[in-house]
């Protein structure tokens, strides 16, 4: 039973979404506040939690804060973040502040529980190991692969970053990189076909499980928490490049 912190002050509509996931199988702990919440994860009930679904408008602590101090403890935990219609800067705030994916509130039963299915399949060991591209993937836009240097099965180098697929860790200049599930996943798919454009479409079905019309913001956030971690200099990324009009791609400049 996946284990899932539901973080909302409003008792009416925590106590509805608890009741939800509960009747599709989720053992659910909430939390009223922020602080409450980051108790909570310090604590031994904590070490069992899976999820996290954070509304950002909370009293005291607002959820951007919270979610930084989640992230600042473990980049392994997935975040949701709830968040009411229209508050586009709100959701561009919160996936820059860590987040994997958001729903705009009032949230219907069938779209929180498959946001949640699909953020813990994210986060399963293993389940970005396999990603890779098709033809329907890319764009056509080769600029010349830069396959990296294998150095057995499926550890390659790039440079001084070394991605095992196999381990699913990163290193950079040899000191371990710290990705949540997400970062790696959209990691993993780039650097598949180094050289290939992908579509931000092709990012949204293969990484997050979109198959709707997705929201290329949750990949921009992605690619822009990416870059702080893996490039010298993000702002004039050499690995993980933009190709304005259709998307990314794997490779240095």
């Amino acid at each position: 039973m996946p284990q899932v912190l539901l973080i909302e002050d409003d008792a009416s509509v925590r106590d509805g979404m608890e009741l939800v996931l509960r009747r599709h199988g989720y053992g659910v702990e909430t939390a009223a506040t922020g602080e409450e919440a980051l108790a909570l994860l310090a604590g031994e009930r904590g070490a069992a939690v899976e999820l996290a679904v954070l509304d950002l408008m909370l009293p005291g602590m607002d959820g951007f804060e919270v979610c930084r101090r989640i992230r600042a403890r473990t980049a392994t935990l997935p975040i949701i973040m709830l968040t009411a219609r229209g508050d586009d800067e709100d959701i561009v705030t919160g996936l820059e502040a860590g987040a994997d994916d958001y729903v705009v509130k009032p949230v219907t039963a069938p779209v929180l529980e498959a946001r949640i299915r699909a953020a813990l399949r994210r986060a399963e060991p293993g389940a970005g190991a396999g990603v890779g591209v098709g033809a329907s993937g890319s764009a056509g836009m080769g600029a010349g692969a830069w396959a990296g240097r294998p150095d057995h099965g499926d550890r390659s180098e790039h440079g001084g970053l070394v991605i095992d697929r196999a381990g699913l860790t990163v290193t950079k200049h040899g000191t371990p990189v710290a990705l949540p599930p997400t970062e790696l996943r959209v990691l993993l798919e780039l650097s598949a076909a180094p050289g290939r454009v992908l579509t931000r479409e092709h990012l949204l079905a293969s990484v997050w499980d979109h198959t709707f019309l997705g929201d290329s913001r949750l990949v921009d956030a992605a690619v822009g928490r990416l870059r702080a971690k893996i490039e010298d200099v993000p702002a004039r990324p050499r690995y993980v490049q933009t190709v304005r009009g259709f998307g990314y791609r794997f490779g240095p400049l």
